[in-house]
């Protein structure tokens, strides 16, 4: 079982609903630029950029040799990994989300009917 957080906004048009997975992200610690672009994280994007700029730049004025390097940049992209979905889930409170419940499920569809099948009918809004 995977543990989801469930963050919530209320539109005009409709709710939106995002599932956010607990854990180690492994996207983010492969490619973790792009994978904040991806999820459109843009100051996390930028923040990430200027580290990694920035370590690299320090890295070549330590004149440490290549495997001591690459165990550095392994690191940071394992701390990047860690942190991830705690960006996301900062991101979306700064977008107007709301941690609503914590879900558990074999994948995020399971957990996203688990949600939703747990909520009594007076939340779910006026039916159509």
């Amino acid at each position: 079982m995977r543990v989801y957080t469930v963050h919530h906004r209320r539109r005009r048009a409709a709710d939106q609903l995002v599932l956010i997975k607990e854990g180690f992200c492994w996207p983010a610690f492969l490619f973790n630029f792009l994978w904040a672009l991806w999820h459109r994280l843009w100051l996390v994007a930028l923040l990430l950029l200027a580290l990694s700029s920035a370590s690299g730049v320090l890295l070549g004025l330590a004149g440490l040799d290549p495997v001591s390097e690459a165990a550095v940049s392994i690191g940071l992209a394992a701390v990047v990994g860690y942190i991830a979905n705690d960006l996301r889930r900062w991101t979306l409170g700064r977008r107007g989300y709301s941690q609503e419940t914590v879900v558990t499920g074999a994948d995020m569809d399971t957990a996203l009917h688990r949600f939703l099948d747990g909520m009594v009918p007076w939340e779910r809004g006026p039916s159509s």
